[in-house]
């Protein structure tokens, strides 16, 4: 054995005990040498350093009295109090870091699920939402009736300085704020072009200074056809689904600019760094590798504070190569496509089963209140199970997006169908947002090894107002129903899904903890987590959903030096003030990263004039991606992921094509036009 082997080997034994109020000597009598003979090799060990804090939450024991993290290099040597570590590190050499001394350091905050485009998109916008967003250029509050969003987009346009920029922004939804259309808009200004994107990403308003200036006009809109027809009101500007990619090639080039996307990329990962994420995920994602590089150029350097994964988008993949018998292959290829901090996981996908929470297009077993209201698929139950049948023979591992209880049925047959025909130890397929499921599915989740990952922001934005239309009282208090999942020891991550909700873990945590709405009362407190639950879902719960439990996830010996640095103990306030406890920084991979001052972002920049907007909207001919995005619309159940191959309206339940788009956005959409007019 040599004798770098030796004394890594032995200095991990050494200190690997070390947790808690006692350090347990592991060193055994069959070692290669004695603690005196080791104490002669002590000189080739590397320097320690010992971070000191007034508590060290390890998400392991938890003990009170660990005060301190050993550290070399990236990984953690061990935690516990500070004396017995300077005991046990005896003559290694070491140095004890102070910066963290009056804070509390906690296990590495995770985000199991974000979607940086979108955010890139929409948080760069003039944000007028449903509810707060604090975001390190500044806070934007909630607009919560008609009212207050009219007088926000009006004091919005007024103080624009360049009279012909254009006005963007996000954040109105028909359900809080009123019908706002064509004429509300022309109320507010005629002359400046205005955009609102719905909060669903699924929706476009115009008025009528932007459909001129972008040359959107009644004989274009009567030219659509199908799908994209019915789903465009020129009269109104008024395009939803369909009609959104309709005249995507027309809006997409004025607000997808190489400029507000890497301005949006940024703002979206200072935005993590300050909400304490040290490793986020993207399932599903664009399948665009222009866009992933675009993605890279900003979180992948070395200057990044967080780790970023990402997940193949199955659903894209098998409309392209399910047939032809290289999926697998193909979906692989994807793992090149990451560099630096940023990666692909291997052996994971995702899939996607029913409509949107935000459009209430659930598959739900019990009827909706209103006939208005309807489930969707976004992947048809035979087009599902065979993509998933070919992802599960392949040893995947399957995250699905899910929202309404027919399709924890349809996800449940396909596991049962699976683990009956090829067993599988250990598969962990999850259930990605767990909107709504019955309690008699609880069972059948943790009888086949599945696990649940919950955005348990869904309670907080949506059940008061799903108690009065759509689900009735009764189901919209049981929305993200946890209790019966965290009773059968079914692991639990938390996600935001950013910009579907604000991407901070801690909020998740005070969401999940206290299940309050937006009129302040509690739906369904038997669905509440513990603060200790609630905790472990955003580290090492989310850890384990992704398969990384080994690295990430706790302060353990071996695991790597990812810390969340809070002002205050989350055990030690009360469950409502977990969400406003200050963050001071982040330590990855041994690396510190302090949250400091971010630019100015100059939303005049973002803002194009009239002259620009003319100029941008004469690109070249669109090629033939964008063209069938634009002419098909939605395919039946999502679109937004369908591959180019397969761009077709294929009739879906009674009758209908799909109206949802894709996992909450219209992503592809924007990515196909955002690449055309890069490369033009």
């Amino acid at each position: 054995m040599s004798k770098t082997k030796l004394t890594r080997r032995a200095a991990l034994s050494l200190l690997s005990g070390v947790s808690g109020a006692a350090l347990v000597n592991v060193v055994g009598s069959n070692a290669a040498s004695s603690l005196q003979d080791l104490g002669s090799q002590i000189e080739t060990l590397p320097e320690v350093t010992v971070y000191t804090a007034k508590r060290v939450i390890n998400m392991e024991g938890n003990e009170p009295d660990i005060d301190s993290v050993a550290v070399v290099g990236d990984r953690v040597l061990a935690a516990g109090p500070l004396a017995k570590i300077i005991e046990r590190l005896g003559q290694q050499p070491f140095r004890v870091d102070e910066t963290f001394s009056d804070k509390v350091i906690m296990a590495g905050l995770i985000d199991q699920h974000v979607h940086p485009f979108l955010a890139a998109l929409t948080l760069t916008s003039e944000i007028i939402s449903i509810e707060d967003w604090n975001l390190p250029t500044g806070l934007s509050k909630a607009a919560a009736n008609s009212e207050e969003y009219q007088s926000r987009l009006s004091a919005a346009e007024a103080a624009m300085n360049d009279p012909d920029a254009l006005l963007f922004s996000w954040g109105y939804h028909h359900f809080f704020h009123g019908e706002v259309r064509r004429a509300q808009l022309d109320a507010i200004s005629r002359a400046r072009p205005i955009i609102i994107l719905h909060r669903s990403a699924h929706e476009l308003i115009l008025n009528t200074a932007a459909l001129d200036l972008l040359g959107i006009t009644e004989e274009l809109v009567n030219s659509f056809e199908g799908l994209a027809s019915e789903q465009s009101n020129f009269a109104e500007g008024h395009f939803y689904e369909a009609g959104v990619f309709a005249v995507l090639p027309k809006v997409a080039p004025v607000l997808a600019t190489p400029q507000r996307l890497g301005t949006g990329l940024k703002l979206t990962r200072d935005y993590m760094h300050r909400a304490g994420v040290t490793v986020a995920a993207e399932p599903g994602g664009v399948l665009s590798r222009p866009l992933q590089q675009a993605t890279n150029a900003v979180f992948s350097g070395d200057d990044s504070p967080l780790r970023t994964y990402f997940i193949p988008d199955g659903k894209s993949l098998a409309a392209l190569h399910l047939e032809d018998g290289t999926l697998i292959e193909e979906t692989e290829k994807l793992l090149d496509w990451g560099e630096g901090k940023t990666a692909f996981l291997p052996k994971q996908v995702k899939l996607f089963a029913d409509g949107a929470m935000y459009s209430l297009a659930m598959q739900v077993s019990q009827p909706y209140q209103e006939d208005e209201f309807h489930g969707e698929w976004i992947m048809q139950p035979d087009e599902f199970n065979a993509t998933f049948d070919a992802y599960w023979e392949a040893g995947f591992q399957l995250h699905v997006h899910q929202t309404g209880d027919l399709a924890v049925d349809m996800i449940l047959d396909a596991v049962e169908r699976n683990m009956r025909r090829m067993p599988r130890p250990d598969h962990r397929t999850t259930f990605v947002h767990f909107g709504y499921a019955r309690e008699d599915q609880a069972a059948r989740i943790a009888e086949l090894g599945c696990i649940v990952s919950a955005n348990p922001y869904y309670v907080t934005a949506l059940s008061d107002r799903y108690g009065d239309i759509g689900l009735g009282p009764e189901r919209a208090d049981d929305i993200v129903p946890l209790g019966p999942i965290k009773a059968r020891g079914i692991p639990i991550s938390l996600h935001s899904d950013v910009p579907m909700a604000p991407g901070e873990p801690l909020f998740l945590v005070w969401a999940a903890a206290n299940r309050t709405t937006v009129s302040g009362r509690v739906a369904g407190p038997e669905h509440r987590l513990s603060v200790q639950d609630a905790l472990r879902a955003v580290t090492i719960d989310a850890a384990q959903s992704l398969r990384l439990e080994t690295e990430l996830g706790s302060i353990t010996p071996g695991k790597f030096a990812n810390f969340t640095i809070l002002e205050t103990d989350p055990f030690e306030v009360e469950a409502d003030a977990i969400k406003d406890i200050g963050i001071w920084g982040t330590v990855l991979e041994g690396e510190i990263f302090p949250v400091g001052s971010v630019e100015e972002i100059d939303k005049a920049l973002l803002a194009p004039a009239k002259d620009v907007i003319r100029r941008e909207s004469k690109l070249p001919e669109a090629p033939a991606h964008t063209a069938l995005v634009a002419q098909k619309g939605m395919l039946a159940g999502c679109s937004c992921c369908a591959s180019p191959a397969s761009f077709a309206c294929t009739p879906s339940v009674a009758g209908r094509t799909s109206t949802v788009g894709c996992c909450g956005t219209n992503a592809l959409g924007w990515a196909v036009v955002a690449e055309w007019a890069t490369r033009a």
